[in-house]
């Protein structure tokens, strides 16, 4: 039996997550939300159901199993903390854009609420829901890699809005910061240096020195400054038995075994493949769907809201480095 799914907040992410729910045969699209009536109106009748601009409304007619919160807000974060907690509180499992929240207040409330409730919460980290990415984790988990030592990361974008100072550290690095620890686990310190490109008031570029719990070091670049390019995003992961190289998370990953020059190389293929990064969003919601149709227990969520709030208690600690000039542990 298909899951009853409602999306709320109607930009972009939104509409996309409505299209992908539509999509899926685990899915039945039942309602949207957003507080704006034109957007709401708008996509209510391109996707044929019901229009509504108040949550609590919304949850109590249409009781769904799933709702998707996909509002932004200030930092692209802000207005996630309260339709999320009117979802959970009534009982919906909740799939939610990133990052989290910009507050970590907000981001703990959350995750407590999920698990007060007993409901399924993730987030759309979505750069992790890849073949290419997949097949990363599996050769770390098989110990292809032998003992695991460092991790380059890096993404860029161009992204010209001027928010707050750290806007790029918050809305960006939920993502680079997931991948990072999805292989490397946990990450206990963090120092983080930023510069401004000309003309810009924010920290539009960034880069992050890291040390896992498991000894592992890493480093992390990213910026709003540079146009998209292939690729815009790579990982490096690196042991004593070889080392990976995925380019674009899901355009080419490469294994190079230590002392075998016989490479493993994955290529994204042409047919039948992920034809653009919006298919990301696909993977993710079917796994989301897919987990909740199962009955997984909550704390077994892949790409979780505890992971995403653990990506945006790195992104704190980062901020806090680099106000002063210090090397901070992740609280």
């Amino acid at each position: 039996m298909a899951l009853r799914v409602c999306v709320i907040g109607l930009g972009v992410i939104g509409n996309r997550h409505a299209d992908m729910y539509q999509a899926d045969p685990l899915a039945e699209l039942v309602g949207v939300c957003d507080i704006g009536k034109t957007r709401a109106d708008a996509a209510a009748a391109r996707l044929g159901v019901p229009a509504f601009y108040d949550v609590p409304d919304m949850l109590r007619r249409l009781k769904p199993d799933v709702c998707s919160v996909a509002t932004g807000g200030y930092e692209y974060g802000s207005d996630h903390y309260l339709p999320t907690m009117q979802a959970l509180e009534a009982g919906c499992h909740v799939l939610g854009e990133k990052p989290i929240s910009n507050e970590i207040c907000h981001a703990e409330a959350m995750v407590a609420k999920a698990r007060e409730k007993g409901v399924c919460y993730g987030i759309n980290l979505n750069h992790r829901f890849t073949p290419a990415a997949r097949l990363a984790k599996q050769w770390v988990d098989e110990g292809r890699l032998g003992h695991l030592l460092f991790i380059n990361m890096s993404m860029w974008i161009m992204n010209p809005r001027e928010s707050s100072p750290y806007f790029q550290i918050k809305a960006l690095h939920p993502h680079t910061v997931d991948i990072m620890r999805y292989y490397c686990g946990d990450i206990e310190a963090v120092q983080c240096f930023a510069t401004k490109a000309p003309g810009r008031k924010i920290w539009s570029t960034a880069q992050f020195n890291m040390r896992f719990t498991n000894g592992v070091v890493g480093s992390l670049t990213g910026s709003y400054d540079i146009e998209r390019g292939h690729p815009m995003e790579r990982c490096e992961v690196a042991g004593t038995g070889g080392r990976f190289v995925l380019e674009d998370m899901f355009r080419e990953l490469t294994l190079y075994p230590a002392g075998n020059l016989q490479k493993t190389v994955y290529t994204n293929p042409i047919f039948g493949g992920m034809g653009s990064f919006e298919e990301t969003f696909k993977n993710r919601i079917h796994r989301f769907l897919e987990q909740v149709s199962e009955g997984v227990a909550p704390d077994e969520i892949d790409g979780s809201g505890a992971d995403g709030l653990a990506a945006q208690k790195v992104l704190a600690a980062a901020i806090t480095s680099l106000e002063n000039g210090t090397v901070e542990y992740v609280r």
